[in-house]
């Protein structure tokens, strides 16, 4: 685990203490976000007389709504009121599945205060932490943050074979975030973990179904579109992209999480090092990168995308157009050296 035995006993004695606790999480929150500050919520609720609020800097991916239905919420992007106000007045500050503050997107100035202010618990899988927290339980070897809180939660108390509604949150995040069980960062202990979790008597066909099987028809348009027209392929460096413009996300009634999994198939394409995905959002664009082998997407975007994340799956910004974006994609790539 991630913390030794001190480290653990501290961070029992400020749960209990606590009577107000934020749960963060990154901006454009994934499955293993939405699922491990969920699972984590849900825990606290029982092991502690404290009032919890999970604060998200965007609102939750329409696919993942499930997962929130008994949690106490917000987000920065629709209700900045409630998630400043938690944020300023809370007594504990958990930061899930981010390694750095910049990654909560407008929740940063924030986040920063706050873990001034409070004692602060990370528990996150990505390289290269910053230390701004307190108790940093930093493991870049496991699966995903969902598997992190599993162990966080289990030292606590919480009974191998968790309720269902913890259940279903923590599978959630470890399938999300190894492809269903693909990715090389799944280990023995996943599919350890996820046998427990089954045991819960959570329906997993059901998440599957809910995850990848609820499509919008706007949503297929919109990757028709990616994939005929916008995706392009830059034979000497062995890369596709896919740029998105905001009038192509608009016409097609773009919703958060419609572009979740379309770079990867930018990266399927035979001989494929990389794979890129521009979105123009919210004045700026938003770029996901996925690599194959030793060719570090976190690298590519640390140096030239202010971003970073996990070796072959990392993501960045571009401050100025889509057109310049891609330019600078390809000027970047000329330079690079994996």
């Amino acid at each position: 685990m991630v913390f030794n035995e001190q480290q653990f006993l501290e961070i029992a004695q400020l749960l209990n203490q606590s009577k107000k606790i934020a749960i963060t999480t990154h901006r454009n929150p994934d499955g293993d976000a939405i699922g491990s500050t969920m699972a984590l919520s849900a825990f606290l609720r029982d092991y502690c007389s404290a009032e919890i609020c999970v604060v998200l800097p965007d609102p939750c991916p329409y696919y993942l709504n499930f997962l929130t239905k008994q949690h106490n919420f917000a987000d920065f992007k629709t209700d900045s009121a409630k998630s400043t106000n938690w944020l300023q007045s809370c007594d504990l500050l958990f930061c899930l599945d981010y390694n750095h503050p910049a990654r909560t997107g407008p929740l940063e100035e924030l986040v920063r205060t706050c873990a001034g202010r409070v004692k602060s618990i990370m528990l996150d899988h990505h390289p290269q932490p910053e230390e701004f927290v307190t108790y940093m339980g930093s493991n870049t070897k496991a699966s995903s943050t969902c598997e992190l809180v599993y162990a966080f939660c289990t030292k606590l108390g919480m009974d191998d074979i968790p309720p269902a509604e913890i259940a279903a949150c923590i599978y959630t995040g470890i399938m999300t975030d190894t492809g269903s069980f693909r990715f090389s960062v799944t280990t023995p202990n996943t599919h350890r973990i996820a046998g427990n979790l089954l045991q819960s008597g959570i329906r997993h066909w059901e998440i599957h179904e809910q995850l990848f099987n609820q499509n919008a028809l706007e949503k297929l348009r919109l990757w028709g579109i990616a994939l005929k027209d916008r995706l392009e392929w830059l034979d000497d460096a062995k890369v596709a992209y896919i740029a998105l413009s905001a009038d192509d996300l608009k016409s097609n009634n773009y919703k958060e999480g419609d572009l979740e999994g379309l770079v990867n198939y930018a990266l399927s394409i035979s001989g494929a090092r990389m794979g890129v995905l521009f979105s123009e959002r919210d004045d700026k664009i938003r770029i996901s990168f996925r690599s194959v082998g030793d060719y570090s997407a976190n690298r590519f975007a640390r140096t030239f995308f202010e971003g970073g994340g996990h070796e072959n799956a990392a993501g960045g910004v571009y401050n100025g157009s889509l057109e310049n974006a891609v330019k600078h994609l390809i000027k970047s790539l000329n330079e690079f050296s994996a």
